[in-house]
Order: structure tokens, then sequence, then C-alpha cells
């Protein structure tokens, strides 16, 4: 096979070195016969065998080497998709085009998403693949409404196309009803011969033909596509197989030209039949989207603009601009993500976190578009618009979990590539075998204490006329969709489930591993507790002695007084006022150093000594020379004058001792508080204490988790004590928590236990987390925390509520159960009717009647689960 070429641009490099290291990286590949990267244009030029490597290998490798190569992404609607064959045709056209990264086609929600070199190929030309596949992609086309309004558009006509079908096709074969009632139940004779001279099989003929034209053609037209333009096989061949069988053979036996039956009224009946089963489907496919096309409707019309002089004025939302300045009256939705400005109200979120208690907003307090403004009157400025918004984010979010399917499918899709050419060989085997052997394999099947064969068996109909009804009733009967259905479905409505109950999940293949975690590792700060640190305790120290202390230790003033930072006082004892210290350090003094030091700092622990010492009223100095210690704590030069607060660590390796404020430190830690040493100019001085407070919902989260068997740890970087006391109060065993551990070994520590051979789940909300998030067997990561540590994460949970782990965990273990409910169905229904027919026991119309229903029951299945809450455990049956 020739060699492909792709261009692409490149992103990141800032030197010629950067471009020799992406162009190694390429040539270091097996397939690429030459890499060229250009630094000066940010582009790069690779030749390569398609048939040993890939442009997705190609665009892994860059990313490996540290730089990245723009790529960009479509979901495109497909029409006409009858079964997951018809996905797996489509997703190999697109994966055909060149410059196409990756292609996956979901059958259930009728959508392919495409991942493609923009420099090497466009939406047209992906168009153009699936066209010349035999299927019709929505366009997108600014002339007619968004893309998802053409989409909607599609479907709702594909719907009433079927149902406008499937009325045709019953209005003309409510007659051929009774002439097959009469014929199988009343055992013939009812109906006269001829009718005003003409041959009652030619009436029947006059009824079934039309519907062959206008119900069949969509079937035979998809199967030529499917044979000759892209050499598989799918369901519209078996369908096509069966009602054609019965129509030629019975068309034949008019002309006179064979003896035997006339099977008319089956092979209009099964084309009627799978209309109805198609109808049904489009409209199941239809609600199991509409829980997140109801979200997206959930969005605002318009917005009322006020100007910097006050004016306010309506506009669209697509009019809204990014630090556009809104007015929400009590009652409205809120136009889109902002920061609210001034005023103050309660917001329902529920549509985006699933909480349905209000939340009190004031100045300075972010909000989500889309949210409903309660009762006073906000001025929002807008900070996210379009595409950028929190809902789009969520529904973004699900639909591509939709196209990622789970592993399991992959059991479905390696049995459909092969489904359809078994039950045809299966088909002609049974029929050949019975036209040989009639009367053996007829003495064989009456040994089966079942029902009689179709119309008597051989012995009443002509041997050749039996062998075409086992051939059409075999092909009819197998139904490739049920199994095609099975899991995309219920990943559907799985991920929809997750999205309206702030549950957030990448893939669908997440969505398989979240309960197969057997070990949930909690970050402490921010996790499982609020993450909002508070200054609780100053200590101060002289000469090795602890000079005053607050909260749990008296303030002692200037002036000889007590003041407690909690309202906590205790009476003086080896406490001493400034008055009478010699160096004149009192509780202020270290405070004021303390602060001014940490003001450098954006960490939550210096941040609440910072509000702390303004609270008080303390003016502070600027620090110069600031330096942050990773998992030690900060130095910084506050008045010409070296400053340290961190842990013993950081004492030690700076040669002071932290031996004097020992006890001092183990008390506040056993409190579980974050204590930390200051030192100013080479001395210990005192010491600060930080308090963060416990979610309410940590302690059932970790009981819950317990409750289903899973382990329960804790990483921080914390001190020891500090974390078992966070630990105990939470019911994490205290032998479970790892302190004191460095941001860059978190994820250490994560390998670590999964070394074990466990597979853990990391729950945190830091920067410091993603690395973590991203090694851990299912990152999750808390919706308030940073982007990279959402962007790292394979779940997000909208809501700050550890209980939404067991909730993740929970819609995870439902699901799987429901596509193991669905594909036990398919697979059961196939194994169990396949036979049936090939023993001559099923009649083709049966035969075209299960099969139609098949897939609607799965979908039916399905939808059903979309009742689930995940407040409690799945059980298929509960009373």
């Amino acid at each position: 096979m020739a060699t492909r070429k792709s261009q692409l641009d490149v992103q990141g490099m800032s030197c010629a070195n950067c471009s020799g290291t992406v162009g190694g990286a390429l040539e270091a590949l097996d397939g690429v016969e030459e890499a060229n990267v250009n630094f000066a244009t940010d582009e790069g030029t690779v030749e390569y065998d398609p048939e040993a490597t890939s442009l997705a290998a190609i665009y892994e490798a860059i990313d490996r080497s540290g730089y990245s190569a723009i790529r960009s992404s479509a979901s495109i609607g497909i029409t006409d998709m009858t079964c997951s064959n018809c996905a797996e045709t489509n997703e190999q056209a697109l994966e055909d085009v060149p410059g196409v990264i990756s292609a996956e086609v979901n059958y259930a929600t009728d959508e392919a998403t495409v991942e493609y070199n923009p420099a090497e190929t466009s939406c047209e030309e992906l168009y153009d693949a699936i066209e010349s596949a035999g299927y019709w992609p929505v366009r997108e086309d600014d002339g007619e409404g968004s893309e998802r309004d053409q989409r909607d558009a599609a479907r709702n006509e594909e719907i009433e196309r079927q149902r406008r079908l499937t009325i045709f096709g019953a209005l003309l074969s409510a007659p051929l009803v009774f002439f097959l009632a009469e014929k199988f139940l009343l055992g013939g004779g009812v109906f006269p011969e001829t009718i005003f001279g003409v041959d009652f099989g030619w009436l029947e003929f006059a009824l079934a033909t039309p519907i062959q034209v206008i119900l069949g053609r969509e079937f035979y037209e998809n199967s030529y596509k499917a044979l000759v333009k892209n050499k598989s096989a799918n369901m519209d061949v078996l369908i096509a197989l069966g009602s054609s069988t019965a129509y030629v053979y019975s068309v034949v036996v008019l002309l006179g030209l064979l003896a035997g039956g006339m099977y008319f009224d089956t092979a209009a009946l099964i084309l009627v039949f799978i209309t109805l089963g198609n109808y049904l489907e489009a409209r199941s496919k239809g609600q199991a989207g509409e829980a997140l096309q109801e979200l997206l409707e959930m969005e605002a019309d318009t917005a009322t603009i006020v100007d910097e002089d006050g004016n306010e004025r309506d506009v669209s939302l697509d009019e809204v601009e990014t630090g556009n300045r809104m007015k929400v009256r009590p009652g409205e939705k809120i136009p889109t993500d902002g920061v609210v400005v001034s005023g103050q109200s309660a917001v329902d979120e529920s549509m985006v976190t699933g909480e349905s208690v209000p939340v009190e907003k004031e100045a300075g307090e972010e909000v989500v578009g889309s949210t409903i403004n309660e009762n006073g009157v906000l001025t929002i400025e807008a900070t996210k618009v379009g595409e950028d918004t929190a809902l789009q984010g969520i529904v973004r979010t699900v639909k591509e979990a939709q196209s990622r399917q789970p592993d399991i499918q992959n059991i479905a899709d390696r049995i459909s590539s092969y489904f359809v050419p078994i039950v045809i060989a299966n088909a002609l085997l049974w029929g050949v075998v019975w036209y040989l052997s009639p009367q053996a394999l007829a003495g064989f099947v009456g040994t089966i204490p079942l029902w009689g064969l179709v119309g008597g068996g051989p012995a009443a109909l002509s041997t050749f006329e039996f062998a075409v009804i086992v051939f059409a009733s075999a092909v009819l009967i197998a139904c490739p969709c049920a199994l095609g259905l099975a899991t995309p479905a219920s990943t559907m409505v799985g991920t929809t489930i997750g999205a309206q109950n702030g549950v957030l999940f990448k893939g669908g293949d997440v969505l398989e591993r979240a309960k197969d975690a057997d070990t949930v590792v909690f970050d402490k700060t921010g996790t499982l507790t609020e993450g909002a640190m508070e200054l609780t305790d100053v200590v101060v120290f002289d000469g090795g002695n602890r000079s005053a202390a607050t909260d749990g230790g008296p303030e002692t003033a200037a002036d000889g007084g007590t003041q407690a930072i909690d309202g906590q006082v205790e009476q003086p004892g080896t406490e001493q006022s400034e008055a009478e210290s010699d160096a004149g350090i009192d509780e202020e003094t270290v405070l004021r150093i303390a602060a001014s030091a940490e003001s450098g700092s954006e960490h939550p622990l210096a941040q609440a000594i910072v509000n702390g010492a303004e609270e008080r009223g303390i003016d502070l100095a600027d620090p110069t020379d600031f330096e942050n210690v990773p998992g030690q704590g900060i130095r910084a030069t506050v008045n010409d004058r070296e400053v340290l607060i961190g842990n013993r660590k950081l004492m030690r390796e700076n040669d002071i001792d932290p031996a004097p404020a020992e006890d001092a430190l183990e008390r506040l830690e056993k409190e579980g508080k974050t204590a930390m040493c200051v030192a100013f100019d080479g001395e210990l001085i005192g010491l600060v204490a930080d308090a963060d407070t416990v979610k309410e919902s940590a302690k059932e989260a970790v009981a819950a988790l317990r409750e289903r068997g899973v382990e329960v740890r804790m990483i921080t970087g914390d001190n020891e004590r500090t974390a078992r006391a966070v630990a105990e109060r939470v019911g994490i065993d205290p032998n479970n928590v790892r302190a004191e551990v460095l941001p860059e070994d978190k994820s250490d520590a994560v390998d670590e236990i999964q070394d074990g051979g466990k597979r853990a789940m990391m729950v945190g909300d830091g920067v410091n987390d993603a690395p973590a998030l991203a090694t851990a067997y299912v990152g999750t990561a808390i919706g308030s925390g940073t982007d990279v540590a959402i962007e790292a994460a394979d779940v997000t949970l909208m809501r700050d509520d550890p209980l939404d782990v067991v909730k993740a965990i929970r819609i995870s273990d439902a699901t799987l159960q429901k596509i193991k409910q669905n594909l036990v169905w398919a697979l059961g229904y196939n194994t169990a009717m396949i036979p049936l027919a090939s023993l001559g026991l099923l009649q083709p119309v049966l035969a075209a009647v299960a099969m139609a229903f098949s897939s609607v029951s799965v979908l039916t299945n399905s939808l059903l689960f979309r009742r689930y809450t995940p407040d409690r455990d799945y059980r298929l049956l509960r009373r």
C-alpha cells in the first residue's frame, strides 16, 4: 500500500531543539518513513505507512514528547442506520478518510464523534465519506438553525416517516391478517378461491405488492449498499432475504410455475411488523435523549444588559459577551456563568448540582448560567458565554461520554460482526437439510415436547415449500439490533442520570470502571474538609518558653489583658505579656510577622493567617524575596529580616530547633489543626495554627463506602497528627492515612496502592492532585476544584459533596447491571429462537414480530432505567 503524507501544526515549540525532539519522537515510530518539523513555522510533515501505524499513534507520539498537534473534533448526526453493523460501516468509512485521527459511531444516539487534523481534512469531507457509505449525515447549515435543531428536525422527520409507512402498511395488510388467520387457525375454506372470476391469490398479490415496493424499498436499497458498496451484511439483508423469499416464492406459485401454497400475507406482514418496530425504536431513541434535551432547553432566551450609565436593554442570549453586566430579577434565569457584582439572593442550582436547597449568593460569588434567581435582584458580570458555560460543558461531557462505549460493548461488537453471515449460513444449511431429509428431521422434531411443525411440516406441504418457510423464519428471527442497542442505550441513560445528579463521567468506559474501584483515596483539604481555613491559634515563644496562646491559650495584649481569637480564654500560666518579655514579642507581633510573610502566598493556609491579621486590624508589611518551599512552608524577607513559616522539617533544615514548640504542636495537631512554626531572624518566636471544617456529609460518605466493602484511605500534605485527627472524625482507619506527602509524590502514593493489586479511585480538587487523578484507576475531581484537576479527572462532581462519590459508584454499578440485563435478553432471545426457527417450529410472520420487538424491548428496558435515583443501590426487583 502507498505511503500517506500528513501536514501537522505543532504547538508548544520554543526553539530548534524542540522541533528536533518532536521529529525524533515521530521517526522512532514503526511505519514512519520520514518526519520533518519546522520550528519557524510550527509545522511538521510526516510520511507514513497507514498499514504499519496510524495518525492517532503519530499524535500520541507528539503528546508524549511534551508538545501537541492541533486537532479538531466534530459530532455528526447520521440518519438511516438500522443496526450496529451500520454504525461499524460508518466508523470504517470515516477512519479511511485521510486526516481522521479517530472515529466512533453510536447507533443508539445516531451520532458520530470524529477527531481529525484540520490541516488535512474538513467536515465536508467527513459528510461525503458518510454519504459514500450509503447513509445521510445531518449537515450543519447556518441558514437552517443550529446543528442541534437540524438533528432534532431530522430525528422527528424520521419518526414521522416511519409512522406514515407503518399506517400505510397496516391498512393494506389488515385484510391479509384475516387471510392468514383463516389459513392457519380455521384450516382454510372460509374465503372463496375466486372473486369476480379472479383467482383469490391475485387479490393477495395486489395487496402485498405495494407493501413490497414502498415499505420494502428501504430494506432492499440498504441491503444493496451493504453488500455491494460496503462488502458487509447487516440486519436489512436478513429482512430483505426473508420477505423477498416469501414474496418471490408466492409469485412463482401464483404464475403456476410451481405447486404449493402462497405466502403473500407473510411477505407483507414481515415488512409491516419490522417497520412498526423501527417506528417504536425511533421514538424510544428520542425519549432516551429527552433528559439531555430538557437540560439544554433550560437556557435563558434573553438577558438584561446594564451599561455604565445604568441603562437597561434586553438582548438575545447569543449577543451576551464576556464582561457584560446583567440584571437578574426574582424568578428569572441567570443568562450565563458569571460573578455577582451587587445584590443578594438565593439561587436554585438544582439543574446543575442536583441539590434542591437554594444557595445564598452575594457580591463576589460565582453563579452558573441557567440557574434560577429565587428572590433578590442580582447584578452579574458575565465570565463565560456560549459554548464555554457550565451547562454547555455538562452537555458536551455527557455527549462525549455516550460516544465512548464501555469495554463490555466489545463483546457485542465482536458477535455482531460475524452474526449476520452466520445467520444466513445457518438458514441455508437448515433449508437444504430439510429439503434433503424431511422425514428424518420431522421424526426427530416430533420427539421434542413442543408444538407441531409449521403448516403440518413437509408431510402436509411440499418439501421445497417447507424448506423455504424454514429458511425465511431462520433468517428473520435473528436480531443483531438488540445486541447493538444493549450497551449504548443503557450508557446513554446512565450518563444522563449522572448529569442530572451532578456527576459527570467522561466516557462510557469510565462509567464501566467506576464500580470496580475497591479503594477510594481522598485528598483531605477541600475534599473531606471545606477547604476554608481559619486562623485559630497564635502561640508566642521567648527563650524556649511558650509566651502566649489563643484558642486553648489566651491572647495577652500589651496592657496585660487577654483576648481569645474564637472566644476561648485560659488563665495565663507560663505565658508572658509583651511588657514581661525582654524581646518585646507578643501575639500581635508574631501574627504581624507571619501574616506579612504569608501575604505573598495564595495557599489557603497563608490566606487564613493574612485574613486573621486583617480582621484584627493589624497593619502588614510587604514581603520581599518570597519563596515557596514545597511540602515544608515558605521563606520571605520582612523588614530586611528572614522569616520562615512551616513545619518541623523546614526549621531543622535551617538550623532552628523546633523542640521548644513540640508540646504546643502536639496539642494543636491532636485537635485536628494545622500548626506552623514561625521563625524570625533565625530564632523560633511562635506558632500559628489554622483549622478546616470537616464537611457534614464526609462521615456519611465514608460509612456508605465501607458498607459497600470499599476501603477508604486519605492522602494529605498535612502533618501526621492533624491528618489522623481528621480521619478519626470522618471514620477512616488512622492506619489508612498517609500524611506529609509532597505534592509531586501524591501520584507515587496512588501508584503504590495500585501496585498492591488495588483499583484506586482518587478524589481531589487541587492542581497538586492532578497527577494523582491521572494515574488512578478512576480519577474524580470535586467540581469546585481547579480546571487542571477537572481536566485530569475521569469523573467530575459538580457539588462539593463527598457523598457524590458514592453516587458515582452507584450509577456505574446500576448502568452495568442494566447493560447485562439487556445483553442477557438479546443473547438469550437469539439463542432460544434461532433453533426453533431452524427446526421448523416458527411461522415467518411470528419470527418477524419477534425480531421487531426484541430491539424495542431492549430500548424499553433502558428507558425504565431513567426512573432510578442514586440515593440507593440499584436492584432489578425492589419492593
